[in-house]
């Protein structure tokens, strides 16, 4: 270790240091303020009269969970596949699932 000579000493940190101070306190501060994703809950409908009932007001969407994207019905892939269900357009896009632009996706 080198130690300086207290007549030439400035009383400021060295650049490492004060580089490892900004850096903690921008882990603190980002630690701090990040929010936290929650997924919501989604109610998956096996027939589209079940989902109707269930969010009158709402549009009823056929969710892919495979490709992680909802289409809307008159869209060539809505109803169709094995690994999807039928929910509410609101609680598909709140889930953080996009929608199909064509229905081709």
């Amino acid at each position: 270790m080198r130690f300086k000579i207290a007549a030439h000493s400035t009383g400021r940190r060295t650049r490492p240091a004060a580089r490892a101070g900004i850096g903690a306190a921008a882990a603190i501060a980002l630690f701090c303020c990040a929010q936290q994703t929650v997924a919501l809950p989604l109610t998956p409908f096996g027939s589209e009269t079940q989902a109707r009932r269930h969010c009158p007001g709402d549009t009823v969407v056929w969710l892919d969970f495979r490709r992680g994207r909802y289409y809307f019905k008159g869209q060539s892939r809505y109803a169709r596949g094995f690994d999807g269900s039928f929910v509410c357009g609101t609680e598909a896009r709140e889930s953080g699932y996009r929608r199909s632009l064509f229905g081709l996706r």
